[in-house]
């Protein structure tokens, strides 16, 4: 990970939440964002022990005050979560908060005696691990279809599989491209600035839901706006918004390409109440384990490796464009259950009514994807306004998509699994999504190497491989 990228896109972010102050942590290594001057604790006994600890400490510790150590929020709420004010969001810089790091050591001692945790820092959820995609998005030729090309299979709306596709929404225009005919949901919103460039990860729920269509078209598949700052959302705000999305009934499945380490190995304390509530449930959730190349748990991913959860979620990797090998910005580890295709899809970006232009502006970084030639984060292309790797600002290029786009990422390996798995539901008449899940990797046959590690890899028939071409790293 390159960090003046992991910094600009931080900037993208913060730009997107402008009334919420933001740091990386922990203590800057960047592994993270969150929210400063703010806790989280779940509601009622939990919250008021985490209030009262912590002004009493802030109080008698020397440089610390207690005066802004109060509840920010309602004292119940659907996601269970109450927030907590700690200090003034406004200190300091984004290299972390001095108020958040000391309330959650006045919690240290409580959370060892109680043997479980009592505090956390308000993460931000994106679909950009660390704030960094895979790759950018890149036009693909409609001649040369998508990749992976649609199942013959038709729709058959009595036995469709319902999919909830929690993302950033779908482009205005997408009901133009003939795969997503039975995609529906939320509109992405505004989708390009005033020179009408398309804004940063817009397209990005619809290429999901294309590759997803493509997979299994026998689905029902619902987009929703979820992650419509920047492609984040505040750990705090990500429960209700879940319990919002299934609020009209549980889908059969749902894809999340979305997520944040936090430096434990318990889970999101924002997303509890809603993790326990999809455990009553039959539905499955297919998790992206993130483009991080770092072998920590990523949440809600890595959920996929707790004993409560195991069968109820189902974390995904990213093979390399071979499928051979894991893709090199792809998470790693025990907690990641299964790898799929992630690397150079093709897939729908936008709809066919009038090409769209998409500003890029290059950078020098090559190193950070081992000489491969596709475009990727740290070489090129990044977004317009991104600053150059000495400071100055580059002429950007411009390119016009027509429809189709390549796209890298584990967020896209996420939907490919999930469309398998619903694909096996429709030729095996599985009514049951778990049970379809454990089904379809009993009997797969087909395995990868992840940094020396045999796994297991899902790749649907329609997808073809592309040739893994390697340069002089710094070429």
């Amino acid at each position: 990970m390159a960090p003046q990228r992991f910094h600009e896109q931080f900037d993208q972010i913060q730009r997107s939440m402008p009334d919420v102050p933001l740091a990386l942590g922990p203590d800057d290594a960047s592994e993270f964002i969150y929210e400063k001057g703010v806790v989280l604790a779940r509601d009622g006994r939990d919250a008021a022990l985490v209030e009262e600890t912590v002004r009493t400490h802030f109080t008698e510790a020397t440089g610390l005050t207690g005066d802004f150590v109060r509840r920010d929020s309602p004292e119940t709420n659907r996601s269970g979560i109450t927030r907590i004010k700690v200090g003034d969001p406004g200190h300091g810089d984004r290299r972390g908060d001095r108020a958040v790091t000391h309330a959650l050591r006045a919690m240290s001692e409580r959370e060892g005696r109680a043997g479980r945790r009592l505090v956390s820092r308000n993460h931000v959820v994106s679909i950009a691990v660390n704030s960094c995609p895979g790759d950018e998005p890149v036009p693909a030729a409609l001649s040369q279809g998508t990749n992976p090309a649609p199942a013959e299979t038709g729709h058959d709306p009595d036995t469709a599989v319902d999919v909830l596709v929690v993302d950033n929404g779908l482009t205005h225009d997408h009901a133009l491209v003939p795969l997503l005919a039975h995609v529906g949901g939320d509109l992405h919103g505004t989708e390009t600035d005033g020179d009408g460039n398309l804004l940063q990860y817009v397209g990005h729920g619809t290429f999901i839901a294309g590759v997803l269509a493509a997979v299994a078209p026998n689905t029902d598949i619902t987009v929703r706006s979820t992650l419509n700052d920047a492609g984040a959302i505040l750990e705090s705000e990500l429960g209700e918004k879940l319990f919002e999305a299934v609020a009209g009934g549980w889908p059969d499945i749902i894809s999340l390409s979305a997520g944040t380490s936090n430096g434990r190995t318990d889970g999101l304390l924002g997303m509890d109440a809603f993790m326990q509530e999809l455990r009553a449930h039959g539905t499955l959730l297919v998790a992206a384990a993130g483009n991080n190349a770092s072998a920590s748990p990523f949440w809600p991913a890595a959920y996929a490796a707790l004993p409560d959860y195991q069968g109820a979620v189902l974390s995904v990797g990213a093979l390399r464009a071979d499928g051979e090998f894991g893709a090199c910005f792809s998470n790693h580890g025990s907690w990641v259950k299964v790898y799929a295709p992630g690397e150079r899809l093709t897939s729908a970006l936008t709809g066919f009514d009038a090409p769209v232009p998409y500003l890029y502006q290059h950078s020098t970084y090559d190193a950070c994807r081992y000489g491969f030639t596709y475009v990727c984060t740290c070489q090129s292309p990044s977004h317009v306004g991104v600053l150059s790797e000495d400071g100055s600002t580059a002429k950007p290029d411009q390119v016009m998509f027509e429809g189709y786009a390549h796209w890298s990422g584990t967020s896209f390996a996420t939907p490919v699994v999930a469309g398998l798995v619903a694909a096996h539901m429709t030729a095996h008449k599985e009514t049951d999504p778990r049970a379809a899940r454990q089904q379809l990797l009993a009997t797969n046959t087909q395995f990868a190497e992840v940094r020396g590690a045999h796994v297991p890899a899902l790749k649907p028939a329609g997808w073809r491989p592309v040739p893994v071409v390697q340069r002089p790293v710094g070429t």
